[in-house]
């Protein structure tokens, strides 16, 4: 599992079937600083986080099982699967 701030959101037309109707979101993983590390990335959002935000992200199969019911069709790589309150340290 990782932490992210949900950065913005895309809208794509014409994608593979198991990603319509869902959330796309663009995250940019941070340490428990709130520090960006690493890339920004696109995730499916399963628990309707906003822009602004931390989250925490799941990548692989956790990614499939988190967002589709038939995970051997699904192409998606990275989900949404929690909104952070607070980093305590």
């Amino acid at each position: 599992m990782y932490m992210a701030k949900v950065v913005g959101s895309v809208v794509s037309t014409q994608k593979d079937r198991s990603l319509v109707g869902r959330k796309l979101m663009i995250v940019q993983p941070v340490n428990s600083d709130g520090q960006s590390v690493r890339h920004e990335e696109v995730a499916a959002d399963s628990v309707g986080a906003g822009i602004g935000e931390y989250v925490l992200l799941v990548r692989g199969a956790g990614a499939r099982r988190a967002t589709s019911e038939d995970i051997s069709k699904d192409v998606n790589d990275c989900s949404i699967v929690g909104i952070i309150d607070r980093f305590d340290k």
